[in-house]
C-alpha cells in the first residue's frame, strides 16, 4: 500500500479575518500555522503534501510557503477552480466562489493515488492528531465490504475562541468508537458556563457539553472517498443550481454521511487532548503567537522548522 500523503486545503481566503491568514507570520522566522501542522505531519511520518490552492495565488504561496517546506518533504499543487465539474455542468452566471471543502479535495485527485489525510490550512492541530491518524492509515485499508476512514475529533473545549463564533461538527459515536454522525452547528460561542450555539442568529441559545467531540476537518481516507464524492457530484450540483446556485457547497462531511447512510463506509473516531489553535479572527492571533512560542520554548518544536 501507498504511504499516507497529507491534502491541506489552504485556497479559502479568511473572510472574517480580513485577508489571506493562511500567510499570516505568528513567529519571529516568518513561520505560519500551517508550517506547525505540516511539521507535525512530518514528524509523524508523512513525507508528501499536497496544497490545494487557489491558480492565482501560486506564486506568493511557493514563494511564502512551499519553497521552503520543500526542503524536507515532496511538495505537490492541485488548484481549486469554480469550473472543474463533471462533465454537462457549467458554473451558474454570477458565481464566484468555489464549490466547497468535498471539491477542494476533489481537486487533488489526479495527484493522490493511496490512503489520505486532510487538514484546513489555518488551523493548529497539534502532534497528536497527526500521528494518530497516520498510524491508522497505515494498517487499515478498505475492505471489500466497507470503506475505512477515520477522524480526530477534538473536545470542544479545546477549539472555542472568546472572540466571537466559530462553526463546528458535533459528532456521535457508536459503542464501538466509530461515527455515528456530525450535526453542523455554524455558531458557537464559548458561554459563561458551557458552550453555546444558535440556530436563529443570537435569539436563542442551546447549551453543549464542553466535552462533546468536534471534527476540525482532519480526516483519513483511502482513494474510494475522491472516487465516491466524485460520484455524488451531479447529484449535488442537480439540488444546488435548482436551489442556491449562488452560495451552496459541496462539503466534505456531506458525502461522509451519505457513505455512513448508504452503509458504504465506517468512520473511526480517533480522539485527541491536544489544543486546538486557529486564527478565526485578528483578536486571536496574540494568543496563538503566545501559545506557539511557549511549545518552543518546551522544545516540542525547533526555532527554525526546515532549516
Amino acid at each position: 500500500m501507498n504511504k499516507p500523503v497529507l491534502v491541506v486545503m489552504a485556497a479559502g481566503m479568511g473572510s472574517r479575518y480580513g485577508g489571506l491568514k493562511q500567510m499570516d507570520p505568528i513567529d519571529d522566522n516568518g513561520h505560519v500555522i500551517l508550517d506547525y501542522s505540516v511539521f507535525d505531519a512530518m514528524r509523524a511520518g508523512f513525507e508528501t503534501v499536497v496544497f490545494v490552492i487557489k491558480p492565482e495565488i501560486e506564486d506568493v504561496f511557493r514563494e511564502k510557503i512551499g519553497d521552503r517546506i520543500a526542503k524536507k518533504m515532496n511538495v505537490r499543487y492541485a488548484f481549486q477552480r469554480s469550473e472543474d465539474l463533471p462533465e454537462g455542468y457549467t458554473v451558474p452566471e454570477g458565481r464566484t466562489k468555489p464549490w466547497g471543502t468535498a471539491q477542494a479535495v476533489l481537486a487533488a485527485r489526479d495527484v493522490v493515488d493511496g490512503p489520505f489525510a486532510v487538514i484546513n490550512a489555518d488551523d493548529y492541530y497539534g502532534p497528536e492528531g497527526f500521528e494518530l491518524i497516520y498510524n491508522y492509515l497505515l494498517h487499515h485499508p478498505d475492505t471489500p465490504e466497507l470503506y475505512e476512514y477515520a477522524m480526530v475529533g477534538y473536545l470542544l473545549k479545546n477549539t472555542v475562541t472568546e472572540n466571537g463564533s466559530v462553526a463546528r461538527g458535533v459528532c456521535t459515536e457508536t459503542a464501538s468508537g466509530y461515527l455515528h454522525n456530525v450535526v453542523e452547528r455554524t455558531k458557537i460561542i464559548q458561554g459563561e458556563r458551557n458552550p453555546q450555539y444558535t440556530e436563529d442568529d443570537g435569539q436563542t441559545w442551546h447549551d453543549l457539553c464542553e466535552d462533546d467531540i468536534v471534527s476540525m476537518n482532519l480526516w483519513g481516507f483511502q482513494k474510494s472517498y475522491l472516487e465516491e464524492a466524485w460520484a455524488g457530484f451531479p447529484a449535488f450540483l442537480d439540488k444546488a443550481i435548482a436551489e442556491n446556485p449562488m452560495k451552496a457547497e459541496y462539503f466534505l462531511p456531506t458525502v461522509v454521511s451519505n457513505l455512513l447512510s448508504q452503509k458504504k463506509a465506517r468512520v473511526k473516531v480517533l480522539r485527541s487532548n491536544d489544543k486546538w489553535y486557529g486564527v478565526t479572527y485578528k483578536e486571536d492571533k496574540p494568543q496563538v503567537v503566545a501559545a506557539l512560542a511557549d511549545l518552543r520554548q518546551k522544545e516540542l518544536y525547533p526555532e527554525a522548522l526546515w532549516e
